[in-house]
């Protein structure tokens, strides 16, 4: 394993890049995009009513989020695995899954009260975080790796 790291120096070099990005992404959010329920789920937000919010400005700032860790996801998944095909499908499960979790997303805002503010919790952290890629490269290695063999 530690061979394969040196002989691929670069590859390594630009995953540690990427995953940098990614902690760079987290590190300036406040900064970078509006989302109201970062503070409100920094405080006791179990006994809190859902803060007053503008839909398109949140929704806007999550699609920016979420795209900018899909990129930086699936180059680190291509950079692993150098493979189109993987990364292509890769792609469109992100598109799946943002189409998916940002329709739950702005439903329980919109339908529920914040007695589910732990289940917003949840999708919202899947939508602002890189969760998804920390789920697909174990499971691309173990298919690729150790399945085919």
């Amino acid at each position: 394993m530690l061979r394969k790291i040196r002989n691929n120096k670069l590859k390594t070099f630009l995953v540690i890049v990427f995953v940098l990005l990614l902690a760079a992404i987290r590190g300036y959010e406040d900064t970078l995009f509006y989302d109201p329920f970062s503070s409100y789920f920094k405080s006791d937000y179990l006994s809190l009513k859902f803060p007053d919010y503008e839909v398109w400005p949140l929704f806007f700032g999550m699609l920016l989020r979420y795209f900018m860790n899909t990129i930086l996801s699936l180059a680190i998944i291509q950079i692993i695995f150098s493979d189109w095909e993987l990364t292509r499908f890769t792609a469109f499960l992100y598109l799946f899954l943002f189409g998916f979790l940002i329709a739950a997303f702005f439903m329980l805002l919109h339908y529920s009260d914040s007695s589910n503010n732990f289940v917003l919790f949840y999708v919202r952290r899947f939508l602002i975080q890189p969760l998804f890629v920390l789920l697909f490269v174990p499971a691309f290695y173990y298919q690729k790796h150790l399945i085919k063999k």
